[in-house]
């Protein structure tokens, strides 16, 4: 079934069939309580170890496990059929199967950790930063990992993870509110809740609304600018050409070189992302200054009826 299933080319979100396993433990087939089902991707059934009773099913003649390819949508006839490898953006497209997909929907920028960490050391001095990331991971907070790298990822959209915003925010707390911030976190035994404190204190919320409004929160002028430049740094990996120029480079670029047009999608994707999160920061730059306009605002009194 294996060698069948790589019959089928990749289209991420857009596929015509699933491969599912379903194992049964039960003689009848219609005993739908003693069986589970599960969809598969294709890089799934690649990498699917086999079990001590798969090799023991093979010399009894039994099957506890099949693997079935169903339709999950009509298809016209001599029109391909695509599978699908899970919801993959192009950098993980590129480095497990070795090519990308102009039009793809789930891409990410990775921010790694020493990125921020020169943005802070630009800033501050080694020993404010040290600090600032202590607490932050005090707190419970972390990044992705791979393998020894710390990261953070953009989404599609150009929205950061949140995690990183809070990092930011810690970075540029002012002393009093950093050692107050510090001082709950010591002497608490749960550090759960202690950056909800500081954010409902600072604009007079409740607390169990700050999860719907704690990324507008944290987005000061200041985090903004952070993001501003860390979009910029991030780019400048990619050399002095601009994005115009990789999207130009890119349409005269001829498929069959397979590594140069790969390698200018994912340009072209992850520019295209970093575009993004520059319009998120200044928008949300913007929404907290109205926040701030809001907050200033005196209540305005309701006139008593006679």
């Amino acid at each position: 079934m294996v060698p069948l299933a790589d019959l089928f080319n990749h289209k991420t979100g857009a596929e015509d069939v699933h491969f599912t396993s379903t194992s049964s433990h039960s003689e009848s087939d219609d005993d739908s309580d003693n069986s589970d089902t599960v969809d598969l991707d294709a890089d799934s059934i690649g990498n699917k170890e086999p079990s001590s009773e798969l090799d023991c099913s093979s010399v009894t003649g039994d099957d506890p496990s099949v693997l079935e390819m169903i339709m999950v949508k009509d298809v016209k006839a001599g029109v391909e059929v695509f599978n699908t490898y899970g919801l993959l953006g192009n950098a993980a497209l590129l480095h497990r199967y070795g090519f990308t997909e102009p039009d793809n929907s789930f891409g990410i920028v990775n921010i790694d950790l020493e990125l921020v960490q020169e943005w802070s050391s630009s800033l501050f001095s080694s020993r404010f930063s040290r600090a600032r990331l202590s607490l932050w991971r005090r707190l419970e907070y972390r990044g992705c990992d791979s393998q020894s790298a710390e990261y953070f990822e953009i989404s599609s959209n150009g929205e950061p993870q949140m995690e990183l915003l809070i990092l930011l925010y810690i970075i540029l707390l002012p002393e009093d509110t950093y050692r107050k911030l510090d001082l709950a976190v010591s002497a608490k035994n749960s550090h759960k809740g202690s950056i909800d404190t500081i954010l409902s204190e600072k604009w007079n919320i409740t607390w169990d609304k700050i999860s719907e409004m704690r990324a507008d929160l944290l987005l000061t002028e200041s985090v903004c600018n952070a993001l501003l430049w860390l979009a910029d740094k991030r780019e400048s990996l990619y050399g002095s050409s601009s994005i115009k120029d990789d999207i130009e480079a890119l349409e005269k670029c001829c498929t069959k070189e397979r590594k140069l047009y790969h390698s200018l999608i994912l340009r072209a994707s992850e520019r295209r992302i970093l575009e993004k999160l520059r319009t998120y920061a200044a928008v949300g730059a913007r929404s907290h200054s109205s926040l701030k306009s809001i907050q200033r605002e005196p209540k305005r009194k309701r006139s008593k009826r006679s």
